[in-house]
């Protein structure tokens, strides 16, 4: 089985090493955000309550990588195939794999209560700008977020190749919630947008569990959840009936705090599981 430490170091280092980065994007984003006198699309202390959020995350994901690496490798070692990397083709299905288990894995986080749990915190932002891209839950891989990427392993694509797209999809992520209106043209058929990704954040019933691609808009126009922004009413951002917090920890844990409470009210163990597996 290969080195589980080497894993653990070179899965992260795209999303480690971008942060500095995304600081500075962060940073230069409100300066102009300032000096062009757009100063809803900001608000300081929720900035540096993002900034929080994201510190914690990355301590976690440092603390609990170990419980995605060993299934990982479990699964790579009894793989399907043996997918050499050397080829833009294998590169290309890579990508497009990770791109499809992405979606499934983003719409669940939607769907299911316990995975929503995590994913609340991405959302629980009012200002939709580059300091909500950093607003990650702190319990992804407790909560099992990796499983869904698991089959990508077992049909023969190395752990860190799987890691390193999954990490450079953040990293495209990350420019998506610019508060700046930014469109692709013809692009925005085929690529997820800082357009369509405003669209996900947005609270509108209309725009409720859409736009859940990474990189590709294309598995939400294939599988019906693409929505384009409403014509006749302003998007809102934040948690449909939650009280906005800017202290990270409470962010980061109040809504495992609000399931924890749901499910000890609930009366049997079918409608325990109903709370915990159903939709939030």
């Amino acid at each position: 089985m290969p080195d589980l430490p080497a894993f653990l170091m070179n899965a992260k280092s795209p999303l480690f090493g971008f942060f500095p980065i995304a600081l500075a994007f962060i940073a230069l984003e409100l300066i102009y955000m300032k000096l062009a006198h757009h100063d809803a699309d900001h608000d300081t202390s929720e900035t540096a309550a993002s900034v929080g959020v994201a510190i914690g995350d990355i301590l976690a994901r440092m603390i609990t990588g170990v419980i995605a690496a060993v299934p990982f490798y479990v699964c790579y070692r009894h793989r399907l195939l043996d997918i050499p990397l050397n080829t833009a083709w294998s590169w290309i299905a890579l990508f497009l794999g990770t791109e499809f288990f992405y979606y499934w894995f983003h719409r669940a986080s939607h769907r299911i209560r316990w995975l929503w749990a995590t994913h609340a915190v991405h959302h629980s932002a009012t200002h939709f700008n580059l300091s909500a891209a950093i607003r990650l839950g702190w319990t992804g891989t407790i909560s099992g977020a990796f499983v869904f990427f698991l089959p990508l392993a077992i049909i023969g694509f190395h752990p860190l190749a799987i890691g390193l797209m999954l990490g450079l999809g953040l990293v495209y992520q990350f420019f998506l919630h610019t508060a700046l209106p930014v469109t692709l043209g013809p692009l925005e058929w085929v690529l997820n947008t800082p357009q369509h990704h405003r669209v996900h954040h947005a609270s509108n019933e209309t725009c409720l569990d859409k736009n859940y691609g990474s990189v590709l808009i294309v598995f939400d126009r294939l599988f019906g959840t693409f929505a384009a922004a409403p014509a006749d009413e302003p998007l809102r951002f934040g948690l449909k009936g939650r009280t906005p917090s800017n202290n990270p920890i409470r962010i980061a844990l109040s809504e495992w705090s609000h399931l924890w409470c749901d499910v000890k009210k609930a009366s049997t163990w079918r409608a325990k599981a109903k709370v915990l597996l159903g939709a939030p």
